[in-house]
């Protein structure tokens, strides 16, 4: 094994050791854009996968490799997607709770114990860790990041066919200025997060003159 990837497995040896058996990384990708949806993931590995690196480190071509060899191989893997809609009922950071959660209920065999991104997730029991920057220092966490951000690119495509004029493939709903710049001309769309500044200032504006 290299010794990056190594490196890589050390939560996961860690927690083997304290006698846990199914150890998941948990990520999601799409907490900040101004549209589209959160989707979060949950991912056992079954064995080293040589090379894995957090998804924001590696290109679209290689974070898609990584996705067929996780998906076609022995490893048990969980998606979530929440949707705008949701998010602006709840709030981004309960629907950040919610995707995870379900992104790991979805793992069968349940797993017995997580690598978390960054935080705990909130009233998920299971016993779990949380890993400051944990996608480029965890195997399964970097797992998870690349299935998550896989995942949800490809519903941003899915959605740049319905909206063409926002241009979602290209900037995936983040605040680029094209994307501000069609915001300001068109107005939002049905998959823009209308609690999202700007376009809860916006929305808040406009009903003043209703």
């Amino acid at each position: 094994m290299h010794l990056q990837d190594h490196i890589l497995m050390q939560f996961e040896r860690e927690a083997a050791d304290y006698g846990f058996h199914r150890i998941a990384g948990v990520d999601e990708a799409g907490r900040g854009p101004l549209a589209g949806p959160i989707v979060a993931a949950a991912v056992v590995l079954a064995e080293p996968v040589a090379g894995l690196n957090d998804s924001k480190q590696l290109t679209a071509s290689q974070r898609e490799s990584f996705f067929e060899v996780l998906t076609e191989g022995p490893h048990s893997i969980g998606v979530a997607v929440i949707d705008e809609g949701t998010i602006d009922r709840y709030g981004i950071q309960p629907a950040n709770y919610a995707a995870m959660a379900q992104a790991v209920g979805a793992l069968s065999p349940p797993p017995d114990f997580l690598l978390v991104d960054g935080f705990l997730i909130r009233g998920c029991p299971l016993p779990q860790k949380p890993i400051v920057k944990g996608d480029c220092r965890s195997a399964s966490i970097a797992a998870a990041s690349i299935i998550a951000k896989v995942t949800r690119d490809r519903i941003m495509d899915g959605l740049d066919e319905q909206y063409p004029m926002y241009g979602f493939a290209r900037h995936k709903g983040y605040a680029t200025r094209e994307h501000l710049d069609a915001l300001s001309r068109l107005g939002p769309c049905p998959a823009h997060r209308r609690s999202f500044a700007p376009l809860s200032e916006s929305v808040t504006t406009a009903t003043l003159f209703d």
